[in-house]
């Protein structure tokens, strides 16, 4: 099929507009933009290219009838220029999971069933058990909530595990994100071991065999023409490679698609049916739960909340002082960082002040231009720069006249309480 084709079928669709788009920069956002002052914000606003920032801001209005709509404010978005997704991805990861779990139509597996992983092919391993869980088993419900809550990286790999790295991207294809690819775990190994998925079973309480999945390969190819390099230099174990490090064959989620893919959760009739993921009630109300809930908030896993301090994964709320949100604020997110890319996509709701809006934005802060040596400017650049923006776009939505205020009672959630108990704190997980 002739790409133009291809082109005009997508927007025909109303689908994604990724795969063919042009950097874009609204003059609205950008005069936004322009208003704040901080010297590390008009570093980066100034010089954007260095920094290879993207931006999208959707500003939410609702009509009489409370129904929203959506106008999308773009800085400098494009498709073709790569960034690491980090762990954005376990946002569709857990989305798919969701999905699949609904797809087998088993009444007696759910979201909080028990399930065992175990080693199929070279480079897997095992997980029988989670001591971080209630019932002390990993289930799709305990994977998300980790995944969500400070960002572990074992749950994004298991979630990879059982939707498979075929499902996972036919899936999203399917759906419109079309320059979305997902192909490796968050473990080393290579690419024919990542092609491999292991075997999966769900118990009931008695450890009786409900539902068991055997192990897969991954026949599909990947489109890799388009080449992504980036910076002069990487360390291979002990060594520095003095060229490009090579991410063509990486995951990838463009901006515009992270963007979309978080509105068709906190939206769904928003978005085309197409779309939108098989996901129930309660599997909503379940991701609006640890899409907000704070990590000192949760009982399972028992974190650390000195160490998961309240914004340690709200990068638009990451006051380096009080690491606390606004009163009456709520963030819907997810975000990723590795390699100097710092990543968020963000659907707030201050319900204080009848405010809600959704700010999703990318960043490179590596001045070096060496990857892999753990010497990125995260502190001095990265996490201020979100914080501006942050609080930018959070000041200008304070101040915006609106017809109709929002009624945000659908977003109002009873979070947890920690409850005092002898369990160790977790503490230093990977993420």
């Amino acid at each position: 099929m002739h790409p133009f084709t291809k082109l005009y079928i997508w927007l025909f669709l109303g689908l994604s507009t990724t795969a063919f788009a042009q950097p874009r920069t609204d003059g609205f956002l950008k005069n936004v933009l322009s208003k704040n002052s901080h010297p590390v914000f008009q570093e980066v606003i100034n010089h954007p290219e260095d920094y290879r920032l993207q931006i999208i801001y959707t500003k939410i209005d609702r009509d009489k009838h409370n129904t929203p709509s959506f106008t999308n404010y773009y800085f400098r978005v494009d498709s073709t220029e790569y960034f690491n997704p980090a762990s954005t991805v376990k946002l569709p990861l857990a989305l798919l999971s969701l999905d699949k779990l609904n797809s087998l139509k088993n009444p007696k597996l759910t979201k909080f069933t028990a399930m065992q992983f175990d080693s199929s092919y070279s480079g897997q391993t095992k997980e029988w058990a989670d001591k971080t869980a209630q019932n002390g088993y990993p289930s799709i419900a305990h994977l998300i909530k980790k995944a969500f809550l400070v960002s572990e990286n074992d749950p994004y790999s298991r979630m990879y595990e059982f939707v498979g790295q075929a499902g996972i991207n036919r899936t999203l294809h399917t759906k419109g994100y079309l320059d979305t690819r997902i192909t490796h775990r968050f473990v080393r190994m290579t690419a024919d071991e990542n092609r491999h998925t292991n075997a999966v079973r769900f118990i009931d309480e008695s450890g009786k065999l409900i539902y068991s999945q055997p192990a897969a390969y991954n026949k599909d190819p990947f489109d890799f023409s388009r080449t992504a390099r980036l910076g002069k230099g990487y360390y291979a174990k002990d060594s520095l490679v003095h060229e490009p490090f090579n991410f063509t064959e990486r995951n990838k989620f463009p901006l515009e698609s992270f963007q979309q893919v978080l509105q068709s959760v906190m939206f769904p009739l928003s978005v085309p049916a197409k779309q939108r993921f098989n996901l129930t009630p309660d599997d909503y109300r379940f991701l609006y739960q640890y899409l907000s809930q704070l990590p000192g908030e949760t009982n399972y896993p028992k974190y650390d909340a000195s160490q998961y301090y309240d914004t340690y994964v709200k990068f638009f709320f990451m006051d380096s002082l009080h690491h606390q949100l606004p009163k009456g604020v709520r963030v819907f997110n997810k975000v990723g960082w590795a390699y100097g890319f710092l990543t968020d996509a963000s659907y707030v709701v201050d319900f204080t002040n009848k405010v809600e809006y959704m700010l999703t934005a990318t960043l490179y802060a590596n001045s070096d231009g060496i990857l892999n040596d753990d010497k990125y400017d995260y502190e001095s650049v990265g996490h201020p720069f979100l914080y501006q923006l942050g609080q930018t776009i959070y000041q200008y939505e304070l101040t915006r006249k609106r017809t109709y205020t929002p009624n945000l009672n659908a977003f109002i959630i009873p979070y947890e309480t920690r409850k005092p108990d002898s369990r160790p704190l977790v503490k230093d997980v990977d993420n």
